[in-house]
């Protein structure tokens, strides 16, 4: 696979400083049913990498000190990590908001049956991920049959109430470009997943989130092996648009990885970059004790995925 590491960092790009912490995304593992071409995680099936207990206790301990708000599940699969519930009920428990990042799939794979259920009777709120409303584009980016068991998934969900009109269960999905190029306008984009899935399936849900691909690990060293990676950076850095800077997740957020070591963003996770400008690493538990309010955020070339055009965010679109 190939490094773009080196290519992002000699790209300068704005500085950016911590606001106020609000949310903790947390990365429980590497392990993913999917193996998908986009995926800046580069998760699959045959990932090991899992969040030791230690660390799933030091979660809950953290969002009770300093108050934080958001819970936001990540992998892989999060889903697969042994631990899931019993930290989702905890945190529940504390009357914190929690984000099951889920790919669908997983609400069919064997032991699973009863997963769509715990997250209603949690009222987890489900961002998941389908690319595309047709078949094919689909099952080309994530695999044979991977759509399908996609709708049987959203129908699961819809039946217990998510993605209904009025509903405080949410139901977000997920579309990202199936090459190098920018997603189109989220609104525009929203409604034609809203019509396509409700005429073609029966499913509903609340709103579609536009991520941009980013230019690193699978997706990265794809554009690198097809000489595109410099003509995709191209891309993003001539669509710039400074007043997204105030609304990158990386501001209110911090991202922890499988082994309870802090980043800027999930993005930066993957780089192996520690979270501000210093290369000693900090830790789930350095929470505890430390504000990261003004802190400087590591910035690379891959940024300009996250303020290009209308922006991306794990919210979506930045911009109108």
């Amino acid at each position: 696979m190939h490094d773009t590491l080196p290519r992002l960092t000699a790209i300068a790009f704005p500085p950016l400083q911590r606001g106020r912490l609000d949310t903790l995304q947390v990365n429980l593992g590497y392990r993913c049913n999917q193996s998908c071409l986009h995926c800046h995680v580069n998760a699959g099936p045959n990932r090991t990498e899992m969040m030791d207990e230690d660390n799933i206790a030091l979660i809950a301990e953290v969002l009770r000190q300093r108050g934080l708000g958001t819970l936001d599940l990540t992998g892989g699969a999060p889903e697969l990590h042994p631990g899931f519930r019993a930290l989702v009920r905890q945190a529940r428990g504390l009357g914190v908001r929690v984000i099951d990042r889920c790919n669908l799939t997983i609400l069919s794979e064997p032991g699973q049956d009863d997963l769509a259920a715990f997250l209603a009777e949690q009222a987890v709120e489900v961002v998941a991920s389908l690319p595309c409303y047709s078949a094919g584009n689909v099952d080309r980016q994530r695999g044979d049959g991977v759509f399908e068991r996609s709708i049987e998934g959203l129908r699961a969900l819809n039946a217990l109430g998510y993605g209904q009109p009025g509903s405080s269960l949410r139901l977000n999905l997920v579309y990202n470009p199936q090459g190098p190029s920018l997603p189109p306008d989220q609104k525009r984009l929203q409604a034609d997943y809203q019509r396509e899935l409700a005429e073609h399936f029966g499913v509903v849900f609340h709103e579609l989130l536009a991520l941009t691909n980013m230019p690193i690990q699978r997706f990265g060293s794809t554009l690198v092996s097809k000489g595109s990676f410099d003509t995709y950076m191209d891309l993003l850095r001539g669509s710039f648009r400074p007043e997204n800077l105030d609304g990158v997740m990386c501001r209110s957020l911090v991202s922890v990885d499988w082994q309870g070591w802090l980043y800027d963003c999930d993005f930066n996770q993957q780089l192996g970059l520690p979270a501000g400008h210093s290369n000693v690493r900090r830790h789930l538990r350095d929470l505890l004790q430390r504000d990261l309010s003004g802190q400087a955020i590591r910035v690379a070339g891959h940024c300009y995925g996250c303020t290009a055009g209308q922006g991306s965010s794990c919210g979506g679109a930045l911009a109108a």
